[in-house]
């Protein structure tokens, strides 16, 4: 399938692509003088990135990365790099209060709130983890973040989408940050959710994406239309 991203007339527009893209910043990026800085480990998702924000170049390199809640452990994996320059790191600052230069943000997404399920997929895959608990075939998802301001917001986030999204307490990571899990019962309905209708749209990572919906499939026994294409017609967010 040929996918045309949708730009946005201006990155602070109340858009679908700008929920995915500032989910993405804010979940394993930042924001500095002059510059906004988005992080992938997937070539597809980074260009689909760099599509929405108008970035010229993608940069690729190898990294270490300690698992997220064992830094015992590493792998090594692909990291793709989208940088954008100019005025609107200043500005993204100042209207969704995302922290700049290591200054505390407050994280204010109600401009996106329209789209909170892209703005949630853009979270989760920035930083999210997913695993197939093989033992009690059930789905894993949580989120690994250093600020705990940010986990309060996607708390915030959860607490409005339908179907439900419970949660666990926020907890220390290995690493020094913090993290919480989706409730077991309810992590692959919101799965399942966070996808739907994004084959249409393009604003997803293909690898992420892939790996979630088949471990709701082996978690559920049940088919996901989103992972073969199929999307949804109903969604509209």
């Amino acid at each position: 399938m040929s996918i045309e991203i949708d730009r946005p007339k201006h990155m602070l527009a109340a858009h679908p692509e700008t929920a995915y893209f500032w989910g993405r910043v804010a979940g394993d990026g930042g924001v500095e003088n002059g510059c906004v800085t988005v992080r992938t480990a997937d070539e597809t998702a980074a260009r689909r990135v760099a599509a929405i924000a108008g970035a010229e170049q993608v940069d690729h390199r190898i990294v270490e990365r300690d698992f997220a809640h064992d830094t015992a452990l590493a792998r090594s994996e692909d990291e793709y790099t989208v940088q954008v320059f100019g005025d609107l790191a200043e500005r993204a600052s100042a209207a969704l209060g995302l922290p700049i230069e290591g200054q505390p943000g407050g994280f204010r997404f109600a401009a996106l709130a329209d789209y909170d399920r892209q703005l949630l997929r853009g979270l989760l895959e920035g930083c999210g983890v997913v695993c197939f608990r093989e033992s009690s075939k059930e789905v894993g998802v949580s989120f690994v973040h250093d600020d705990r301001r940010l986990h309060r917001r996607v708390r915030s986030l959860l607490d409005g989408i339908e179907p439900a999204a419970g949660y666990g307490e926020l907890q220390e990571s290995s690493s020094g940050g913090y993290w919480f899990g989706l409730d077991d019962a309810d992590t692959a309905d919101v799965a399942a959710w966070l996808y739907e209708g994004s084959d249409r749209t393009g604003l997803f990572s293909p690898s992420r994406r892939r790996k979630t919906l088949r471990s709701v499939e082996r978690a559920t026994g049940r088919e996901v239309g989103t992972l073969r294409g199929e999307g949804d017609p109903s969604a509209t967010r």
